[in-house]
């Protein structure tokens, strides 16, 4: 290889410097990253560092990479020599030729990489002369300078700029979830970068409630993928065929052909995977969810079913401190692809008999609930299994309100769950039928409190006198009287 090709891109191929200059104009994030590294010395045609001076001296003057049709009337305006321009034309249209290529990503990479080692390599000889006057904190600069060149250059959020932005719906674009009450709570839902936790007893219903959203996500259009650690994902899949029929999942196969045609109606698409429990780590779920960005499936919503069920991968000892690491992988999982995450926790067995769960009620570790950003409890004691009623409590919302409670009406049969503010009809129809659940409560427990009782004689008869015990119906009953 010549010295020539080590030192310009023609070390990757012709094509390869065209598909630099497509993203010269097509990627702004790669244009503001390449800006102060990129030198046309890279390139070993007239024509090409022709375009990439124009290009670079275009985003220095208007801070934007140029258009297509932008670059057309530039050419047009400046390049005097037929000849050249021609050149410069065929170029121009194979680079727009490449805007849609598959290798693109990889073009940035090696390209990116290029610049600095060359960057670098450029310090080192300055270096030399440096080290010769014995000017070791010009070396250090030098060298430092290089080392961060190519880094993004994204401030973040300038708030003195970013009022517009910070107002508009687009500042936090959601996922809202089945339930008003809820939306209202969280400003709109959950989002890019959430982590939300669903917190109940064994039992409690945590799985229809991650089903009721993820199910609500699929009707308006949104890819889910839905992560199951508990149930194997046929079964999971009836629940969601149960939520969106409203039939019984225990009567499911009987209507097939009603599930068949919901299901060409949905627009949205559902992704169960199941992983055995204790199995899966968060970087599991991390390659699991590029797969299905490569197939086409991109997420909008990853349900976690549930987290403290995932693989911990840290070298923790206790188990608090390896959830506390979940749920914070969970959370950053949520932050690189800048989708919400919903998943659930177990609340500790005293929480059974609690009409509202807080988040003392929490199991093993409470520093979950610092990690998450939205937290709501569920409980659902034995009369409110009879009445098809909940409790949701909100423990920690860090976009509005907490502490609020919503009675709710579950059906467990269906997946429909309703949740309602105390003070509207509904919740108070709700309230009425917890109260029905607690009547039938102790209905339940007076009829095994009479069914004992009717026991209690058999077990006692031994210890009574004999002329006590009787025989059959009526044989001491006394005599009726003679008129």
């Amino acid at each position: 290889m010549s010295e020539l090709e080590r030192d310009t891109f023609l070390i990757y191929g012709h094509s390869f410097q065209t598909k630099v200059i497509t993203l010269l104009i097509t990627d702004q994030e790669y244009m503001s990253m390449i800006f102060d590294i990129m030198d046309k010395k890279y390139f070993d045609s007239d024509a090409a560092q022709w375009v990439v001076k124009d290009i670079m001296d275009y985003f220095q003057q208007y801070k934007t990479c140029p258009s297509w049709e932008a670059m057309v009337i530039r050419i047009n305006e400046n390049v005097k020599m037929e000849s050249l321009k021609a050149s410069i034309g065929i170029m121009m249209k194979d680079a727009h030729s490449y805007t849609n290529h598959t290798d693109l990503p990889q073009v940035k990479d090696l390209s990116l990489e290029f610049c600095k080692n060359q960057e670098l390599k450029r310090a080192l000889m300055d270096g030399v002369e440096h080290l010769q006057k014995g000017n070791y904190d010009a070396i250090k600069q030098r060298i430092d300078k290089a080392m961060k060149a190519g880094i993004k250059k994204d401030l973040g959020h300038v708030w003195k700029t970013g009022l517009d932005f910070r107002m508009s719906e687009a500042a936090r674009v959601c996922v809202p979830t089945p339930w008003d009450v809820i939306n209202d709570a969280s400003d709109g839902g959950s989002a890019g970068g959430d982590l939300f936790v669903l917190v109940a007893p064994p039992g409690g219903g945590k799985t229809w409630g991650l089903v009721a959203v993820g199910a609500h996500a699929v009707k308006q259009g949104r890819t889910v993928i839905h992560y199951t650690m508990e149930l194997q994902e046929p079964y999971v899949g009836r629940r969601y065929d149960a939520n969106f029929s409203g039939i019984s999942a225990q009567n499911l196969k009987y209507h097939k052909d009603d599930i068949e045609g919901i299901l060409k109606t949905v627009e949205g698409q559902l992704l169960i995977k199941y992983y055995p429990p204790k199995t899966a780590s968060v970087q599991t779920l991390r390659a699991h969810i590029e797969s299905c960005i490569l197939q086409g499936y991109p997420p909008d919503l990853v349900i976690v079913d549930y987290g403290d069920l995932v693989k911990p991968i840290s070298g923790f000892r206790e188990v608090r401190h390896q959830l506390e690491n979940i749920y914070e992988d969970l959370r950053t999982l949520a932050g690189e692809y800048r989708i919400p995450v919903w998943t659930a926790s177990q609340a500790n067995r005293s929480a059974m008999e609690e009409d509202v769960i807080g988040g003392e009620k929490i199991s093993e570790a409470f520093s979950k609930l610092m990690v998450a950003d939205f937290v709501m409890s569920l409980s659902r004691k034995i009369q409110d299994k009879i009445g098809g009623t909940g409790r949701w409590h909100l423990i920690k919302n860090r976009f509005g309100p907490d502490g609020m409670t919503f009675p709710s009406k579950m059906n467990t049969s269906t997946g429909l769950i309703q949740l309602f503010e105390e003070s509207t009809p509904q919740g108070r129809e709700a309230k009425k039928d917890m109260q029905a659940g607690n009547i039938g409560m102790r209905k339940l427990l007076r009829r095994r409190k009479d069914e004992l009782e009717d026991d209690k004689p058999s077990l006692d008869m031994r210890d009574e006198p004999e002329d006590k015990l009787g025989g059959f119906e009526g044989e001491n009953e006394p005599p009726e009287p003679v008129e």
